[in-house]
């Protein structure tokens, strides 16, 4: 190669290290989602403050999105990277089966998923192997621990389940992941993070998409009965 030859590749290499980030984040088709789920665990850790002991990992759970698509995300804040995996919704929470999420509720017996922040507790063994204990952190989750609402592994949550049912399988509420994928759970997320439930809709691509059917709260009145509220987005 001669002289001029190589400096001009020199040039070139050198102008492209110089590039703004932002350039180089176009090549990854998530990192408009990604910003937004990075800004979502900020906010929340904010939020929530010092309830939680951790706060370099946030799991969030979108349930805007249907089973089928990777809706759990575990969030790096530190270094800004996301990497997402199937979660289940509970069997209250979708009587249809179809694999959207209707209904919230904080009621024990209700079998529906919470949404809220929870801390990541201690693991234990249970009914489904190695689980993570959670505290609901928030009025709408706050019976969390007597409803034994935990993180465990499931075989109706793994991709496979997708490929062959077009949706995953329900839990009793939990946040419920394929073993392999909840691997990662035990080793990224226990012990004091923050885990956060809600419907963001947050797309691959960054867009937001809106459930087909409208979302509503199954809330508990002082005398016993039960009444349906829509979800206002807030805890």
């Amino acid at each position: 190669m001669k002289r001029r030859d190589l400096l001009k590749s020199s040039l070139a290499a050198g102008a492209a290290l110089a590039l703004p980030t932002r350039l180089f984040a176009r090549a990854n088709p998530t990192a408009a989602r990604d910003a937004r789920l990075v800004a979502i665990a900020r906010e929340e850790l904010e939020r929530v403050g010092s309830r939680v002991w951790r706060k370099d990992i946030v799991g969030i759970a979108d349930f805007g999105l249907h089973s089928a698509h990777k809706r759990f995300h575990f969030v790096d804040v530190e270094n800004e990277r996301v990497a997402s995996y199937h979660v289940s919704h509970g069997t209250g929470s979708d009587g249809e089966h179809d694999g959207w999420l209707k209904r919230y509720s904080n009621i024990e017996g209700s079998e529906a998923s919470s949404r809220g922040a929870f801390m990541t507790r201690s693991w234990y063994v249970g009914r489904y192997g190695t689980s993570i204990r959670l505290d609901g952190l928030d009025p709408t989750n706050s019976n969390a621990l007597p409803r034994a609402i935990v993180m465990h592994q499931a075989n109706y949550a793994t991709p496979e389940h997708v490929d062959r049912w077009g949706r995953l399988g329900r839990s009793n509420g939990c946040f419920a992941m394929g073993p392999e994928q909840f691997d990662r759970a035990l080793i990224d997320l226990s012990g004091g993070r923050l885990l956060v439930a809600g419907s963001y809709g947050i797309a691959e691509d960054g867009t937001t998409v809106a459930p087909p059917i409208a979302q509503y709260d199954l809330l508990r009145r002082e005398d016993g009965t039960t009444f349906s509220r829509t979800n206002p987005g807030v805890f």
